[in-house]
């Protein structure tokens, strides 16, 4: 399936589909998942529970953030593509991260766990037939493709990857 027209995606996710490359949604998720895991699994144990500012999720919070989202995505793409009619919930992306106990966790069990969250997303979005793809719903009010929730769910990761190398992975 083709990159969504940003006119067809919320406009908060715009910056998020314009940082992926690929115009497949199947070879954006499949690129992406590879240079994610050797990216996270190249940062430095002892950096995992570093913050570039008071206040800022420690590299710990941000991938469980990762990993929380791209559930969350997931889910309304499910939901969508299995035509829901009403509206899904958004979420408080803060709020999930203080309760996420993400910092407890070691770096191995989010590389890992990320990793079976992005093997069941392609797996999920490789269920979905073209039509299914072409699905829109609402989620958090506003309307939304599923198609676009496939290439937003790559932008996300992308959009992170860029805040960790540029503020938390600076020498």
């Amino acid at each position: 399936m083709a990159k969504p027209a940003l006119s067809s995606i919320p406009e908060f996710y715009h910056k998020y589909v314009k940082l992926v490359e690929e115009d497949n949604a199947s070879s954006a998720l499949e690129k992406n998942s590879e240079s994610l895991r050797s990216f996270l699994q190249a940062i430095p144990e002892e950096k995992w529970d570093f913050r570039y500012a008071e206040g800022k999720w420690s590299i710990k919070e941000l991938v469980q953030h990762m990993i929380d989202t791209e559930r969350i995505f997931s889910y309304r793409a499910l939901c969508i593509a299995r035509g829901e009619k009403q509206s899904l919930p958004g979420f408080d992306e803060n709020l999930y991260a203080a309760n996420s106990q993400g910092d407890r966790r070691s770096k191995t069990e989010l590389v890992t766990e990320f990793s079976a969250v992005r093997t069941a997303t392609k797996l999920l979005f490789a269920s979905f037939t073209e039509e299914q793809l072409t699905s829109t719903g609402q989620a958090n009010n506003n309307p939304i493709s599923v198609n676009g929730i496939a290439f937003i769910t790559v932008g996300h990761v992308l959009h992170h990857l860029n805040i960790l190398r540029e503020r938390y992975l600076v020498a």
